[in-house]
Parts: C-alpha cells; sequence; structure tokens
C-alpha cells in the first residue's frame, strides 16, 4: 500500500511538472512573435557589437619571483620581524600594478601619444586599465598580460614593464645594502662596548660569589633544621596549652586536685597518700580502744592533717607547673619562629645573588652571539653589494600575438543567442503576467466559478450567413461538433428538462451569442426537438439577417399589441424542427418593452409550444435588457470571447446575474482558432473533433447556398 501511494504521488508531482512545462510552453508559442522579434533585436545588437568591436590583442610576459633571503636586516636569527612570503609575494603583484611603474612606462614609451590613450584624462588609469597580474597557482611565476589594438604595442608595453619592474627592484636592493652597511657598522661598535661591559661586570661578580654555593648550602641547611624544630616546638607547645586548659576546667568544674591524672599520677602525691591511708587505719584503731582526747589519738590526727596539707601543697606546685610548661613551650615556639625567618631571609638574599650572576652570565652569552651575527652580516652586505644578484627574472619575454582575444566573436554570439531568447521569453511571461483575459476553462472555473459547457472555434468567414448557420450549412465541420459539445453539456445537467427557455447574453457585444444561440438552436432542432429562437435584443438585431429575413413585424410588433398572434411572427426555416421569431422594427422604448406583461405572455406561449426556446439577448454590460429578459427564463447561458474580456469584466457581468437571482447554466469561450495561434492552447481538443466530425456528413443532398441580404441593418 505505501509503494501504491508513494507510485501515484510519483505520478501526480510528475503530471504537474508536465502541466506547467507546457503551460510555459503555450505562453512562448502564444507571443512568439514578441519572442522573435525580442531575439532578432538582441541578436542585431551583438552582431553590431562584433562589427564596431576594436580588436584587442594581448601580449603576455612571464616573470618568475624567488625567495628574497638575503635582507641583510633580518640578522639571521629572526631578532627583527621578517615578512611571510606569501606578504612579500603579493606586495610585488601589487608594485608591478604601481601608478609610478605605469608613469614610467609611459613616458619610456611615449604613450601620451598612443591613439589609445591620448584622449584620456588619465593616461596611467588607462594604461593600467590594460594591465593584468595573473599569479600562477602553486609557483613563483607570474603573467604579465597587456591588452591593446596594436600587436607590436602590447608586446612592447608588457616588455618595458617588467624590465623596469626588475630594474628598480635591483636598484632598490643596491640602496639597501648600502644604507644597511652603514647601520651594520654602527651597531657592531655599539655591540662591542656592551659586550665587553657585560664581561667586566661578570668577572667582579665572579670574583666575590666564589663560595657562593657551599654558603647557600649551610644555609639550607640551616634553615631545613629550623623548620623542623620549629614543628616540633609548635607540637610540644599545643599539647601544653591544651593539658593546662584541661587542668584549669576541671578545677573551675570543682573537680579535687588530687583527682587530677597529671596529680594523681605523681610518685610523691602517691606516696603522700599512702602514708595518708595507713595513718588513717592507725587512727580508726586507736579510736576503738581509746577517745578522742587522748594524747596518742591527737598525735595521730595532727599528723593526718600535716600529711593532707602536703599533699594539697604539692598538688598546687604540680598544677603551676602544667602552666609553666605550657608558657616556656610558647615562648620556645616563638624564638624558634624568628630564628626561621632569619634563616630564611639569608637563602633568599643568596639566592638573588645567584640569579644576579647568572643574568649577567647570560648577557654576556646573549651579546657575544649579536656581535657575531652583526660581524657575519656585514661580511654577507659586502658580499652582496659586490655581486648585485637580483632574485626576479623573466622567464617568457613577450611577443606581439597574432590573433586578437575581444571580442569573443563565438561566446558573443552564444550569449547574444542565450541573451535574445531569455529576454524574449522574459517579456512573453511578463506579458503574459498583465495579461488577465479569459483564455481557458481553468480561467472559466477558476475566476467565474462557472460551469465550462465547451468551446466554439473561430469560423474563418465573414459572411453572418455562414457564421449563424454554420451546424446547418457544415455540420461536419469542428464548430458544428463544438456546438454539439455544448448541447450536450446541458442536456446532461441535473434536471436539464426543466430548462425549457435559456437566454444567451455576454458581457460585451461582439463576443458571439447570436452565433452561440443561433447555432444553438439548429443542433438542438437536429435532435427532433420543436426549437424555437427569439431575437430579444431589442436595440441591435442580427438573426434576420441570417435567416435572411425582411419581414417588419416581428417581437418588438407583439410586444407593442401591433399583433395578437404569435404565429404572425413566427418563421419558418429550412431547418427541420426549428422556427425563429425575429425583432422586427427596433422599438423608441426596449427596456420598457422588456420587462411588460406582452413579454411574459409571449414567454408563456412560447413554452406552451416549444420544447426548447433560445433567447438571444443583448449584452449584460451594455443595458439592463438582459436582466429583465432572463429572470423570466430557466437559465442563462454566458459567452465570453476568447482571449478578449478581462477576468473582472467578465466577473463583474456574471456577479450582476447571480445577484438578479437568475440562475447560470455555464459559460461558453467562443472564437478559439484552433488551427492557428490559438492551437496550442486547444490543440488536443481540435484534432479529436476533427476525427469524430467525419462521422457528422449531411444526407447527400447538396445544402443551399444561402446569400446575405443586401441591408446591413
Amino acid at each position: 500500500m505505501m509503494e501504491t501511494g508513494f507510485h501515484e504521488e510519483s505520478d501526480n508531482s510528475m503530471a504537474e511538472e508536465n502541466i506547467n512545462l507546457r503551460h510555459y510552453w503555450h505562453i512562448i508559442l502564444e507571443r512568439r512573435w514578441l519572442v522573435i522579434t525580442a531575439f532578432i533585436s538582441i541578436f542585431a545588437l551583438c552582431l553590431i557589437y562584433l562589427y564596431r568591436a576594436p580588436r584587442i590583442y594581448q601580449a603576455v610576459t612571464r616573470l618568475q619571483i624567488d625567495r628574497e633571503t638575503d635582507n641583510v636586516l633580518n640578522l639571521r636569527e629572526g631578532f627583527t620581524l621578517e615578512s611571510r612570503e606569501q606578504d612579500y609575494l603579493q606586495t610585488q603583484y601589487k608594485n608591478l600594478q604601481s601608478r609610478s611603474l605605469i608613469a614610467s612606462v609611459v613616458a619610456r614609451l611615449k604613450l601620451d601619444k598612443d591613439e589609445r590613450y591620448s584622449a584620456k584624462r588619465d593616461i596611467v588609469k588607462a594604461v593600467l586599465d590594460d594591465i593584468t597580474v595573473s599569479p600562477i597557482r602553486l609557483s613563483r611565476l607570474v603573467e604579465v598580460k597587456v591588452e591593446h589594438t596594436d600587436p607590436q604595442q602590447a608586446a612592447n608595453i608588457a616588455s618595458n614593464l617588467v624590465e623596469i619592474f626588475v630594474d628598480n627592484n635591483l636598484n632598490q636592493k643596491s640602496l639597501a645594502s648600502s644604507k644597511a652597511g652603514e647601520w651594520l657598522e654602527q651597531e657592531s661598535d655599539a655591540q662591542k662596548k656592551i659586550m665587553m661591559q657585560a664581561e667586566e661586570a661578570v668577572y667582579k661578580a665572579q670574583s666575590e660569589n666564589i663560595s657562593l654555593d657551599d654558603t647557600q648550602n649551610i644555609a639550607l641547611q640551616a634553615l631545613k633544621l629550623a623548620q623542623e624544630e620549629l614543628v616540633r616546638a609548635q607540637s610540644r607547645a599545643t599539647i601544653a596549652q591544651q593539658t593546662d586548659l584541661e587542668v584549669k576546667r576541671m578545677l573551675a568544674s570543682g573537680t579535687p586536685v588530687d583527682s587530677i591524672p597529671q596529680v594523681a599520677s605523681d610518685k610523691l602525691i602517691q606516696e603522700l597518700k599512702a602514708r595518708l591511708v595507713i595513718l588513717q587505719a592507725e587512727l580508726a584503731n586507736l579510736l576503738k580502744r581509746y577517745k578522742d582526747k587522748y594524747p596518742l589519738v591527737i598525735q595521730k590526727r595532727e599528723e593526718i592533717e600535716s600529711l593532707g596539707k602536703s599533699i594539697q601543697a604539692e598538688s598546687a606546685k604540680i598544677i603551676e607547673a602544667i602552666g609553666n610548661e605550657a608558657r616556656l613551650c610558647r615562648s620556645q615556639e616563638d624564638s624558634l619562629k624568628k630564628i626561621v625567618e632569619e634563616r630564611s631571609k639569608e637563602v633568599i638574599k643568596l639566592g638573588e645573588s645567584r640569579a644576579k650572576y647568572n643574568q649577567l652570565s647570560q648577557d654576556v652569552l646573549l651579546n657575544r652571539k649579536l656581535y657575531e651575527i652583526i660581524l657575519q652580516n656585514q661580511k654577507d652586505n659586502k658580499l652582496m653589494a659586490s655581486s648585485k644578484i637580483n632574485n626576479m627574472r623573466v622567464v617568457d619575454p613577450a611577443y606581439a600575438p597574432p590573433r586578437f582575444i575581444k571580442p569573443r566573436i563565438v561566446l558573443t554570439l552564444i550569449l547574444g543567442v542565450i541573451g535574445g531568447l531569455i529576454v524574449g521569453c522574459g517579456m512573453a511571461f511578463f506579458v503574459d503576467y498583465l495579461d488577465d483575459s479569459i483564455k481557458t476553462q481553468d480561467d472559466v472555473e477558476l475566476h467565474l466559478r462557472l460551469p465550462f459547457l465547451g468551446y466554439v472555434p473561430n469560423i474563418k468567414t465573414n459572411s453572418v450567413i455562414e457564421r449563424d448557420l454554420q451546424s446547418h450549412l457544415h455540420p461536419q465541420s469542428t464548430a458544428a461538433e463544438g456546438f454539439r459539445t455544448i448541447r450536450a453539456a446541458v442536456a446532461l445537467m441535473p434536471k436539464a428538462n426543466t430548462f425549457q427557455l435559456i437566454a444567451v447574453t455576454s458581457t460585451i457585444p461582439s463576443e458571439g451569442k447570436s452565433l452561440l444561440a443561433s447555432n444553438l438552436s439548429i443542433v438542438t432542432a437536429q435532435t427532433g426537438l420543436k426549437t424555437l429562437l427569439v431575437d430579444a435584443d431589442l436595440r441591435r438585431p442580427s438573426v434576420h439577417k441570417a435567416f435572411q429575413l425582411h419581414s417588419p413585424v416581428g417581437l418588438s410588433a407583439y410586444l407593442q399589441n401591433e399583433t395578437e398572434h404569435l404565429d404572425d411572427i413566427i418563421h419558418k426555416t429550412e431547418v427541420p424542427n426549428m422556427d425563429v421569431v425575429c425583432c422586427g422594427a427596433i422599438p423608441n422604448s426596449p427596456s420598457e418593452l422588456a420587462g411588460s406583461k406582452r413579454m411574459k405572455q409571449f414567454l408563456e406561449e412560447a413554452r406552451r409550444r416549444y420544447d426548447r426556446v433560445f433567447i438571444d439577448c443583448p449584452p449584460v454590460s451594455a443595458v439592463s435588457d438582459p436582466l429583465i429578459i432572463a429572470a423570466m427564463t430557466d437559465g442563462v447561458l454566458f459567452v465570453t470571447k476568447f482571449n478578449k474580456i478581462r477576468r473582472e469584466h467578465a466577473r463583474k457581468s456574471v456577479q450582476r446575474i447571480q445577484d438578479a437571482g437568475i440562475h447560470i447554466l455555464g459559460a461558453v469561450l467562443n472564437n478559439i482558432d484552433f488551427e492557428g495561434k490559438d492551437s496550442y492552447y486547444y490543440s488536443y481538443y481540435y484534432y479529436q473533433n476533427r476525427y469524430y466530425a467525419s462521422h457528422y456528413r449531411s444526407d447527400g443532398s447538396k445544402q443551399p447556398v444561402l446569400k446575405e441580404p443586401a441591408s446591413k441593418g
């Protein structure tokens, strides 16, 4: 299913593309004379240009520009900025087109007297416009091209231009070498003095710095030891300070002094506490046998009290020793910090001395190297000045070209052909864009929004009889087949049997409404239906001319009550089953007659007596008669002439009819030249109708030849 959908989409897109291409082709064919005229004009201008344009010859000389490596000021190692190679080449290309160089060529060759340049206000600019500098890619070659109407003069300009350029380059090198030599001489003297001063400074620093390495090593070791001692002192001070703070916290919280770990763990305190326990035990034994005032009991108690005071005094000493130790450790830490700072300053000072010495040594090496480079460049500069080497040379000298390069005849002719076609086609498309006339079925359906009933081909005759009776006199013609197609389109409409009274009108006069009404009546009568053709154009009637009827009694007489019976105005024709009602004398008030009761009576009587009644009405945009008459009918056939009526004009006419509540059956396109200028639109329709028209033959009897009436009124 997906593949089928894809193929259908592809086929639709291809069909649309073919339709668009065919549409564009049709536009070109329709405006072919405009395209041909534009093409011939453009091509003629190309020929005139080729005839009048001067023949331009081009002389070419090839120059090689080598790398410029002998610049004495580059100091070999890049101490001054060296131009990049590409920048150098681009600079030389621009120098080849400099005004000063061109002016030298103009002066040498006296180009101010050359016919090509003598009339120019700026001769240098004119010569420069004829010069082209073209570098050859991926090489050091450059082509200098000179254009001139005289081949020998073109070669002379090219040769002299390159020659002067090469000579100028060599002169500039000589001048640069001379200036560089002077600069190098001055620079070498100055650099020699600088180098000697640097060596003297290094010698002095070296004499003062003999034991610098050993001293620096000792200082570093001392600094390292001091830093290690500082770390240990910081650790001790931190521990002692924390211990002191903990003891003070415990004392502040009411902890007994002898319960503090540092006090409880002291050996003297432990011995005193042991003696205290013994004395307390002895006192307890004495109290069992003696009373409190017994001398021995009093003695023991005094010993216990003395021992307790000793324990308290010893504990206080331990607490005080803890605080003293914390303060001592902090003092040691501060002392070691000062020692470390002094050792650090000493090491830094020794490092600065070492760096200064190293810098002086580097300066000596650098100045000595720079001095050697300057001396070498002095030698190179002297060698270059004596040899006069040029990095530019002419590879191919210019010569007088045998053939001109401009104008390019073949290319100009091709461009003329292409340009002529493009301009012609562009004008055709532009004119077609501006053309908004009705030409196709799509125009009818899209812009007028009406059903399309068919085409009426152009009938190549000036005879009204031949035109309006085409379906009767030439039933096998393409035009007759077109009228049959329209008849079939109307007959196949929904509720076609109700369309008994049919009005025929158009936008403006001469669009073919009478032609359609007459021939449609004929082809309808040929089907066996009883048909009546009514000429309701009470201002410019024409049906009587086609049928050669000159009776003054017609529809106008019936509407003015000059005759009572319909039979008095009905005329028989030689077309079987077909009658005609002519206009008769032209009345003074056609609009009032068209909307009168007699008109309604006439149409009702015609509806009763005939199967089909075709009413030829005036144009919609001219008068109001067709709206009045069409409102009494079953429908309207709208005729528009091919490529004559603008879409907006026709649309407004259709809108007027529809606003009046009148039903429009459809639209017909008239006067299409299937065999001529309009064939590209409807060639398929023409050939199809020609093929099937062969089936419509006469019955063998020769059709009567009707003559045009003498009167044109």
